[in-house]
């Protein structure tokens, strides 16, 4: 399995849909899981606090609601080639929602692991 590490132009795939399962376990979480497996540059799952889809029933997370169908968005970024080739996978999952496509352009921050950049505060160094 390979990562890819990626700036410049992409595809960006939104999943919107409800919190479904797959084999007993969330939905969301099979495809974040898939989207690693096949290498794809990153995946994000966003729950929403209030919406409605083909149902047409609104869910919200008010605190007099108890409904936990909440709409939740899973967003996945890569090359136009290698979103495309991910598809499939979603054909095989995906039973209702949506899902959109859109070109975008990725800056890739990378942060530093080496310890280099630390969270202390200016004038406050660390003693020995």
């Amino acid at each position: 399995m390979t990562t890819t590490r990626l700036t410049g132009d992409a595809l960006g795939m939104t999943i919107i849909g409800e919190h479904d399962t797959h084999r007993h376990k969330p939905l969301c979480s099979e495809i974040v899981h898939r989207a690693h497996a096949a290498g794809l540059a990153g995946a994000s799952v966003f729950r929403g606090i209030e919406g409605f889809g083909a149902s047409s029933l609104i869910h919200t997370a008010r605190l007099l609601s108890l409904n936990e169908e909440l709409p939740v968005a899973i967003v996945i970024v890569d090359t136009p080639e290698r979103v495309r080739a991910f598809l499939p996978q979603l054909d095989e999952l995906v039973e209702s929602g949506l899902v959109i496509l859109d070109d975008c352009e990725v800056i890739r921050y990378a942060g530093s692991h080496s310890g280099r950049h630390s969270r202390r505060h200016p004038g406050k160094e660390k003693k020995a």
